[in-house]
């Protein structure tokens, strides 16, 4: 399977938030802990409206959450 375009700082992010759990951010965002992880690793890339939920709960605009790398790995 190719590498996804989007990554994110998911993770980082997490942490500089009171070391949130990915149970607690999936809960807070209306998704399932496994969801989180899927993103955290780069295997998932989120719906529009799930990418803004997130960013809302770090209080940080989109960009500063999720961002493009550019082509396809082939």
């Amino acid at each position: 399977m190719p590498k996804l375009n989007i990554s994110n700082s998911i993770r980082r992010l997490r942490f500089e938030h009171g070391e949130m759990t990915q149970a607690a951010l999936a809960e807070s965002v209306g998704v399932t802990r496994q969801t989180i992880l899927a993103l955290e690793a780069n295997r998932y890339s989120p719906s529009l409206e799930l990418a803004f939920r997130i960013a809302r709960v770090f209080d940080k605009p989109l960009e500063e959450v999720f961002y493009y790398e550019g082509e396809p790995d082939n």
